[in-house]
C-alpha cells in the first residue's frame, strides 16, 4: 500500500503502517549515528536531557556530506542500522517511535518496536544525493564536533521509504525471502 504521512509519527499511524507498505515521510526528523547515540545515552546516564523531544519523533541514521553552495545538505544516504541496535531500545523506550536506515535489526530493537509500537523504515542505500532533494530544511541542532555525526533537525517532503519491520513486528527481509523462496520453490 501507499501512503502519504505527516509527521510526528504517531502511534495510532503507526499501527496502520504494514510491513512493505511504501510510504512518503513529510515533517521533522532527526539525524543520529553512532557516535551521537552513544553521547545521548551517556547523558541520560547523567541525568542530561537529549537535545530534542523523542516523543513520537523519527531518527533518520545518516551521515551528511556537506551541502554544496545552493543546496540544503549534501548526500544523505541511510546508514546500516544495526549499528545503532545496542541504543535503539533505549530510544523507543522515551518515545522514539520510527527509525529510517538499511539492513537488519537485532531481536532486542524489534521487541522494543513490539512492545512500545515503532516502526523501522528503509531507505535506498546509494541513493544519498536523489533523497537529499526531499529534504527542504536542514538545522545543527547539537554536538557539533561530531560533524557529520552531530544531530541535525531535517524538514522533509514526501520522503520516500519502505516499512521494513511494522509495529507488530513483522519483518520484509525475514518474511519477504521465506515468501519469494516458496514461490521459487513452487515455480
Amino acid at each position: 500500500m501507499e501512503r502519504h504521512i505527516d509527521l510526528p509519527l504517531t502511534e495510532e499511524i503507526a499501527e496502520t503502517l504494514r510491513m512493505g507498505d511504501t510510504v512518503y515521510l513529510s515533517g521533522v526528523v532527526y539525524t543520529a549515528r553512532d557516535a551521537a547515540h552513544e553521547r545521548m545515552t551517556e547523558q541520560l546516564a547523567q541525568g542530561i536531557p537529549i537535545p530534542f523531544d523523542t516523543k513520537d519523533a523519527t531518527i533518520y541514521y545518516v551521515g551528511p556530506s556537506p551541502a554544496r553552495p545552493g543546496s540544503v545538505i549534501g548526500s544523505a544516504g541511510p546508514t546500516t542500522a544495526g549499528r545503532m541496535d545496542k541504543w535503539a531500545p533505549q530510544m523507543i523506550a522515551l518515545g522514539a517511535r520510527g527509525m529510517i536506515g538499511k539492513g537488519a535489526r537485532s531481536k532486542e530493537v524489534i521487541d522494543a518496536m513490539r512492545r512500545y509500537h515503532g516502526v523501522y523504515f528503509g531507505a535506498i542505500g546509494g541513493a544519498g544525493a536523489l533523497l537529499s532533494k526531499c529534504i527542504v530544511k536542514s538545522e545543527l541542532i547539537a554536538y557539533e564536533d561530531l560533524g557529520p555525526e552531530a544531530i541535525r533537525k531535517l524538514t522533509v517532503r514526501e520522503f520516500p521509504v519502505t516499512v521494513l519491520i511494522d509495529c507488530e513486528g513483522r519483518n520484509l527481509y525475514e518474511e519477504g525471502r521465506r515468501d519469494y523462496l516458496k514461490s521459487r520453490r513452487q515455480g
